[in-house]
C-alpha cells in the first residue's frame, strides 16, 4: 500500500491517506483552491505510483494533476462508505444499518444497511456556514479560531430556550431545548454579545440544524445508530458534543469516529488496492 494514495478532493479541503513505512495510516491535508499543493507533495513523493481520487473537485484536480500517475477515480458517495466501513471495523464498532451524515463544506445523509447504501438527504448547513457566518458575524473566518473561541463562549444571551418561554411553568418539553436559535437577540436588545458568545451560537445552529435532520432520518428508516463524520468535526469538542447531546436526547446512539474527515480519502485508497 506504501505507493498507493488516496485522495479526496472536497469544496473547502482535499484530504490525502497514505500508508507509511510501518503500513500504518498517514493523512495530510490541503486547501482545495490551491491544487499545486497537492501536486507538489505528490511530486516529493516518489514512491507514490498510484493514485486513487475521489471528491466533487476531482476534475480541477485532474487538470492540474494531468497524467503524472496512474489514476482511478470512484464515486464520492462510495468513496465515503468504504472509509467508513473500514474504520467501524478498526474501531470495534459492529453496526450493521446506521445514518451516515458527512458534515463537509455542505452536509449529505446517507442510510447503510449491509453493504447497501443510498443518499436520503441533506442540507447547506454544514462547515461552510459555520466558517461564513463566523467571518459575518465576528470577522474571524479561521477554523481554529473559531472552535477554540467558541468553546469559551455563553448561549445564554443569544439563543431564546424553551425554559425562557415557559418561565414559572412546567415546560411541556426538556427546558434547556432551544426554541429559537438567536431568538432573544431581538428581546433583550441594548445586550452586547462577545465574539465568544457568538461563534458558541452558531456552533449550536449549525450543530442542531444537523443533529434534527439526522434524528428525523434514523426515525423514518427505523435504525438507532447515527454515524457524524467530516472534517468540520475536526477537533470541534463544541460541535460534537451539541451534535452527541442532542442525538441522545431523541433516543439515538451517535457514533465519532476517529479520522473521521478523511472517510473519503480512506476509501479511494483502498479502491485503489483492491483493485
Amino acid at each position: 500500500m506504501r505507493n498507493v494514495v488516496g485522495i479526496d478532493a472536497g469544496g473547502t479541503l482535499t484530504k490525502l491517506a497514505y500508508t507509511d513505512h510501518t503500513n500504518n495510516l498517514q493523512y495530510k491535508i490541503f486547501p482545495s483552491n490551491d491544487f499545486s499543493l497537492v501536486k507538489e507533495w505528490i511530486e516529493e513523493n516518489p514512491q507514490i505510483e498510484e493514485i486513487g481520487l475521489t471528491g466533487g473537485r476531482t476534475e480541477q484536480l485532474l487538470s492540474v494533476l494531468k497524467t503524472m500517475k496512474s489514476i482511478q477515480y470512484i464515486v464520492e458517495f462510495e468513496a465515503t462508505i468504504k472509509g467508513v466501513k473500514y474504520l467501524l471495523n478498526k474501531e470495534g464498532h459492529n453496526v450493521e444499518n446506521s445514518i451516515i451524515t458527512n458534515i463537509g463544506t455542505g452536509t449529505s445523509i446517507h442510510y447503510m444497511q449491509g453493504n447497501e447504501h443510498m443518499r436520503v438527504g441533506g442540507t447547506g448547513v454544514g462547515g461552510g456556514t459555520l466558517t461564513g457566518l463566523s467571518s459575518i458575524m465576528t470577522g474571524i473566518s479561521d477554523y481554529n479560531d473559531i472552535i477554540e473561541k467558541s468553546q469559551l463562549g455563553s448561549r445564554e444571551s443569544i439563543d431564546l430556550f424553551v425554559k425562557d418561554i415557559f418561565q414559572g411553568m412546567e415546560a411541556p418539553i426538556e427546558g434547556h431545548l432551544t426554541a429559537s436559535n438567536f431568538g432573544k437577540v431581538s428581546i433583550l436588545k441594548d445586550i452586547k454579545h462577545s465574539t465568544n458568545d457568538l461563534l458558541s451560537t452558531i456552533q449550536a445552529l449549525v450543530g442542531e440544524v444537523i443533529s434534527t435532520l439526522s434524528i428525523q432520518y434514523a426515525e423514518q428508516k427505523n435504525t438507532e445508530h447515527i454515524i457524524y463524520i467530516g472534517s468540520t468535526l475536526k477537533d470541534n469538542l463544541h460541535l460534537t458534543n451539541v451534535i452527541g447531546n442532542y442525538t441522545k436526547l431523541k433516543k439515538r446512539q451517535p457514533i465519532f469516529l476517529s479520522d473521521c474527515g478523511f472517510s473519503g480519502a480512506i476509501g479511494a485508497l483502498l479502491n485503489k488496492v483492491n483493485k
